[in-house]
């Protein structure tokens, strides 16, 4: 939209320059070219006259009657005057124009033909200077056209920036984002709408969560006293088929309360609202005081390059548990300097943190299902990197292996547009970070 605004607007003021500025440049030259051609005119009649009025009363011509009409004072064009009398006489007056030269005439009543000469060039320049001074104007117009073009552009285009960088931020959680009245009425009603939308999907979401917790509170009452009476049982119970019994139910009732728990932590990482903007440097420097002494420990190195200025959208918690799980995986199957590097990840603002080492890589039967739950090398659980693609997944990104050998995992991350207005593109609350749990494959 920015730049049809400009387009548009400079299309009108070309157009406008050409359709005004060009017949007003040699309308403007002309009527110079014909006041100057006048003014020419008026000094012959001039000298007519001052030729009859001497011949009227007996006073000889010369030369010297001719000079006041010569020119080149109070801004006269200078020129060269002759006066041609019946009986053959000539005066002369001024300086003989060299080159091309522009001349008028008149007769004066005792039949004196009076004839000026001037500067063809000199009357050229004159219209000229109109002609520069009508481009000067020109130019100056179309300057404020592309500045207005600009000033406009930005007064439409960035509410609607800011418009987008709000629906991002109810997309990642933010159930009320700001937005500041940008004085185009249409776009204060679609903000206005998104507000009120935001307001009813909060309402939902806060009922939604009230009813997880309210229901995950009734189940797990009944639970744990049905787990305090299968204890009992067991306990009290000296028949061994009933104690075996007993545990079984009660392994059954504790698989039970571990699938509430699941359901309602799911529900809570769909329904989002943990996203906030966070210093990437920040989170990534805790994992490196945190795992640098182990890695001296084993004669490895743990290397940071983040700018300082990148921040991303993500859960604080799950950001550093996912980055805990990258470099704990790089520890234990890696080798030589492990790096942490963050790069742009193209035109939509995407982050992308790469943590890579310099060991033997991942081998090729495991990689297509390195992601997947139970899928471990022999060290680990095969737990850890399930747990961190699905913390990414939660807060929009993707945790992906860029690269086999050696081994270079990838975390794609929401980035937050450097060109906006921070108090406007960031979500409420400050750039935080905070102390990770740590994840083990």
């Amino acid at each position: 939209m920015r730049r049809r605004v400009l387009q548009a607007t400079i299309a009108a003021v070309t157009v406008a320059v050409v359709l005004l500025g060009f017949p007003l440049a040699f309308l403007g030259a002309q009527l110079v070219r014909e006041n100057a051609v006048q003014q020419l005119q008026a000094r012959v009649d001039s000298a007519a006259r001052a030729v009859d009025f001497r011949v009227d009363q007996n006073i000889k011509l010369s030369d010297r009657m001719l000079e006041p009409y010569v020119g080149g004072q109070d801004g006269d064009l200078p020129g060269s005057i002759v006066v041609q009398t019946p009986d053959g006489q000539v005066f002369h007056a001024g300086q003989h124009v060299d080159g091309r030269t522009l001349s008028v005439s008149s007769t004066s009543d005792t039949g004196a033909t009076v004839r000026l000469y001037v500067s063809w060039w000199a009357v050229f320049w004159l219209s000229a200077r109109v002609i520069l001074l009508v481009v000067v104007a020109a130019v100056v117009a179309f300057a404020a056209g592309i500045a207005m073009a600009i000033w406009q552009a930005n007064r439409l285009a960035a509410p609607l920036v800011y418009l987008a960088a709000s629906a991002e931020q109810l997309g990642s959680g933010q159930v009320r984002p700001r937005l500041e009245p940008s004085g185009v009425e249409e776009i204060d009603l679609v903000a206005a709408e998104l507000a009120r939308s935001a307001d009813r999907m909060a309402g939902r979401l806060a009922a939604e969560r009230q009813f997880a917790s309210d229901a995950s509170h009734q189940l797990r009452t009944p639970l744990t006293a049905l787990s305090m009476r299968l204890e009992e049982i067991m306990l009290a119970t000296r028949d061994d088929e009933v104690r075996e019994e007993a545990r079984i139910s009660l392994e059954q009732v504790e698989r039970l309360v571990r699938v509430v728990d699941d359901l309602l932590a799911s529900s809570r990482r769909v329904q989002g609202g943990t996203t906030e903007a966070v210093s990437l440097l920040d989170v990534v420097h805790q994992q490196e005081e945190e795992w640098a002494p182990t890695y001296e420990a084993v004669g490895r190195r743990l290397v940071v390059e983040v700018d300082r200025s990148t921040q991303v959208l993500a859960t604080p918690g799950a950001l550093a548990q996912v980055l805990a799980t990258l470099i704990e995986n790089s520890l234990k199957h890696g080798a030589g300097t492990t790096t942490v590097r963050s790069r742009a990840g193209g035109p939509s603002s995407a982050v992308v943190v790469e943590v890579a080492d310099e060991g033997p890589g991942v081998p090729d039967d495991l990689a297509p299902r390195i992601f997947e739950r139970e899928v471990t090398s022999g060290k680990g659980t095969g737990l850890g990197l399930a747990l961190a693609r699905d913390l990414a997944s939660a807060d929009g990104g993707r945790l992906e292996l860029a690269q086999r050998r050696p081994a270079v995992f990838a975390l794609f991350l929401s980035g937050v547009p450097a060109s906006l207005r921070p108090d406007v593109v960031l979500p409420l609350g400050a750039v935080v970070s905070a102390r990770p749990d740590r994840r083990r494959r």
